[in-house]
């Protein structure tokens, strides 16, 4: 994988402020790495935050720590988890403004050549990086149209990587998912656009997460951004396009959203 440059424009990284308070924003995979961070940080800048995450006892030992944050136990890659999970998610925010899909699976641990990648890792890549989005973001579309016709800021965020635009080996299920995910996101915006639903795909670069340690367990951390520096950073390009969206420019903004 390649290395996430140590240095951003300070414009990119500033720090986020103003179109987050009383946002209704929704986050899987919220319980560690970038989505914990997301989570806390958009606490922080005062918006309204519910998560969604497999494991229950981690659920619950966020939402102790952060009681402002909203819960909820489920499997984006479960078809049948998908609804619940909506419908929980919407009911606890009143509504939905901005979807992070960042729920994300390698496939195969360790990390294998496609020929000696089982069906099954494939498949649970794809579930959990493409299908899992899509199911969920169909399911929302209905909240995020209405925040759009509230004259609010309504969008997707899809988390992508840089495995979806280059080819690197051993890394074919997750690259595959995710470049499926890259695409969709470009599709769905041409689409939805028009209804002023933004969908966006975002690499955050990479981070010194449970999962890159899965997928590289040798990697130098000191090189490897920390999960709070990535989400200040991404809020700081989800921000730039809201303002820009609402007129005020920001060149930034599309060198940093793929």
């Amino acid at each position: 994988m390649a290395k996430h440059k140590a240095e951003r424009s300070a414009t990119t990284a500033a720090e986020p402020t103003s179109v987050w308070k009383g946002m209704r924003v929704a986050i899987t995979g919220g319980t560690s790495g970038l989505g914990r961070a997301l989570a806390v940080a958009l606490h922080d800048l005062e918006a309204q935050v519910a998560f969604v995450a497999r494991n229950r006892a981690r659920v619950e030992d966020l939402v102790r720590n952060t009681p402002a944050l909203h819960g909820v136990v489920g499997d984006v890659s479960s078809k049948n988890d998908i609804y619940p999970i909506a419908i929980q998610l919407v009911g606890a925010l009143g509504g939905l403004d901005l979807l992070i899909n960042n729920a994300s699976a390698l496939g195969p641990i360790p990390l294998v050549p496609l020929a000696d990648t089982n069906c099954e890792d494939l498949e649970l890549a794809l579930q959990t990086n493409l299908l899992g989005p899509f199911r969920l973001t169909k399911a929302m579309l209905g909240s995020l149209a209405a925040s759009a016709r509230e004259g609010r800021h309504a969008a997707v965020l899809n988390i992508s990587s840089d495995a979806a635009i280059n080819a690197y080996p051993n890394w074919g299920a997750y690259g595959a998912s995710k470049a499926a995910l890259h695409h969709l996101s470009k599709i769905w915006d041409q689409e939805l656009s028009l209804q002023g639903v933004r969908v966006l795909s975002l690499d955050p670069g990479d981070m010194d997460t449970p999962l890159h340690e899965l997928s590289v367990p040798d990697a130098d951390r000191s090189t490897l951004m920390s999960p709070e520096s990535a989400a200040r950073e991404v809020l700081a390009s989800l921000q730039n396009l809201f303002l820009e969206t609402a007129g005020v420019p920001h060149p930034e903004t599309q060198e940093a959203l793929q």
